[in-house]
């Protein structure tokens, strides 16, 4: 039993929980491309060396997004396929990336062999998935034995600045959804270090280990708020289903803590953290896997 719910109750509202996801996220690929993706392609390079992603090797990016893990794995010379639940995504990619294999997919089933990559990827995608230790799982599944597993969520508090545009919906009394919908144990984890890396161990990598990476975000106000009111990410899609009148209450709220985070120069300098960790796949008992 899963807290009450059942195996068949709990995977229903699992199930819901990543529609609901990809239905946020449903259309919006330019719009991204234009705004957050930006904040999201800070960690690349960390996330990136923390494969050994080089010339040659087999790279799977999952929920590639706009194709930023994409981009830089293929200047490094690796052989990757990338891959997103969202079609929009895909285009996207498959036209900045064209060295990419680019295709629709989506946790907790990818269309992969066993054992088929070097290495995987997967940029701030747990944060979106129902079963995390599945989605875990089944990167682990398409990674050759000795391969590495990188991954990047946010945490939970976050960054000053990842939360802003949460804390003006509260502020102009908008009712908010939880951070992610309430789940039994079995689904979840703690968003900290010690939570992710033991994600990572029940999922059955091993050595798993985690950071922190901070860093601050350069923006103008106006464009931060205009990503966030064409419907961007959760907290856009619930500002841009507010009635006209209290999407301009959000705003107002908005423009009166962004000024908290305004330079000299008017634009704001948002403080973000985001959680880094990696596994390695562990060899079958008895059989042997190159380092």
């Amino acid at each position: 039993m899963f807290g009450g719910l059942g195996v068949d109750g709990a995977e229903g509202l699992v199930s819901g929980l990543d529609a609901g996801a990809r239905a946020v996220w449903g259309g919006q690929a330019r719009a991204y491309a234009e705004s957050f993706a930006a904040v999201c392609a800070r960690p690349v390079g960390e996330l990136l060396d923390a494969v050994d992603a080089g010339a040659g090797v087999r790279l799977l990016d999952v929920g590639t997004g706009s194709g930023n893990v994409a981009a830089a794995a293929c200047q490094r010379g690796a052989r990757v396929t990338a891959v997103d639940a969202e079609p929009g995504m895909v285009e996207l990619t498959a036209n900045a990336v064209p060295r990419a294999d680019v295709g629709v997919a989506a946790l907790p089933s990818l269309p992969f062999a066993d054992d088929v990559f070097d290495v995987v990827t997967a940029n701030f995608v747990l944060d979106h998935v129902g079963w995390p230790r599945r989605a875990v799982a089944e990167l682990a599944r398409v990674t050759r034995p000795g391969g590495r597993i990188a991954v990047t969520l946010w945490p939970v508090p976050a960054g000053a600045g990842h939360a802003l545009l949460g804390r003006a919906t509260l502020a102009a009394g908008v009712p908010r959804p939880e951070h992610r919908t309430v789940l039994p144990p079995e689904t979840d984890f703690p968003r900290t270090e010690n939570g992710v890396t033991g994600l990572l161990r029940d999922a059955g990598l091993a050595t798993p280990v985690a950071r922190t990476i901070a860093w601050e975000h350069h923006t103008d106000a106006r464009q931060w708020w205009r990503a966030a009111e064409s419907g961007v990410g959760f907290n856009g899609h619930l500002i841009a289903s507010q009635p006209a009148a209290t999407r301009a209450a959000i705003r107002r709220q908005f423009e009166a803590l962004a000024a908290g985070f305004a330079g000299p120069d008017g634009r704001l300098a948002l403080p973000h953290r985001a959680l880094l960790a990696t596994g390695t796949v562990p060899a079958p008992p008895g059989r042997r896997h190159d380092s």
